[in-house]
């Protein structure tokens, strides 16, 4: 697995994608990096010389003792977790979506409010929708025994998710629940048959909804500890892995969400 990018403001929505991040490394032995966007001067005042309105070192010291204390955080209790820092400048929704090429995975915290480089919603939306790496928007209380739940439509993207959910499920040690919005009947080359000979020793529960796909999978996420969905899906049932299900559940999940984009090698 490639390296696990935490987007990190200093907020406690942030810490609490780091620490998802920590563990996720801890399961997988990849390393983290802690990224930090610095976005001024969007938030300044118009017509005023940009030059005079920023203390460069002030907020360079700011931002380097933030990342520094990430890192100890970190090191404090998981001191084999090989964890590095970026700074950049420029939007955080950019810089993430950037740092997504090349990344295994995108982490983020449900909400922020920093100025400077809060990850507010928009940045989340955005990033979800456009990285090219699955990417984890952390929320509530991680119940450990629940089940991680997947959502499938029976479109290409089906696959990807299945095979995150699984691998999530399997390293966790609990059940996969798959909740499909297009039912039909398994043949062999569905991904679930996949799932099932890759990952024998899981546990893999399907149920079949006419439920709103959005209502079913937000449902589903209270008694889940991970969700986990599609970006850009075309299946049979339009919508499930669409960007505008993948969004609702993120605003509206009980549990932490990660959403599955297409292979990037698809995608190139």
């Amino acid at each position: 697995m490639g390296t696990i990018v935490v987007g990190y403001d200093g907020s406690a929505y942030s810490q609490a994608a780091l620490l998802w991040a920590r563990d996720e490394a801890v399961r997988t032995g990849a390393p983290v990096e802690v990224l930090h966007a610095d976005e001024w001067p969007a938030t300044a005042p118009p017509m005023v010389p940009l030059p005079l309105l920023r203390p460069d070192r002030t907020v360079s010291d700011v931002i380097e003792e933030t990342l520094e204390h990430a890192v100890a955080t970190v090191r404090k209790t998981h001191p084999a977790v090989a964890v590095t820092t970026r700074a950049v400048r420029g939007h955080a929704a950019a810089a993430l979506i950037d740092r997504s090429r090349d990344a295994g995975m995108i982490v983020l915290g449900g909400h922020g409010h920093s100025v400077v480089a809060g990850l507010l919603g928009s940045v989340i939306s955005a990033v979800s929708a456009h990285a090219r790496c699955p990417v984890v928007v952390v929320r509530g209380m991680p119940q450990q025994d629940a089940a991680v739940v997947a959502g499938a439509d029976g479109s290409a993207l089906t696959a990807p998710v299945l095979r995150f959910a699984a691998g999530q499920a399997a390293a966790r040690q609990v059940p996969l629940r798959v909740i499909r919005a297009a039912p039909e009947r398994e043949t062999p080359d569905d991904p679930l048959v996949a799932v099932r000979e890759r990952f024998r020793g899981l546990t893999v529960y399907v149920e079949d909804t006419l439920e709103h796909p959005a209502a079913a999978l937000a449902r589903a996420s209270a008694a889940a500890q991970l969700l986990v969905v599609g970006s850009r899906g075309h299946g049979p049932v339009a919508g499930l892995l669409l960007g505008s299900i993948s969004q609702h559940v993120l605003r509206h999940a009980a549990c932490t969400v990660a959403v599955v984009h297409r292979d990037r090698r698809e995608v190139s």
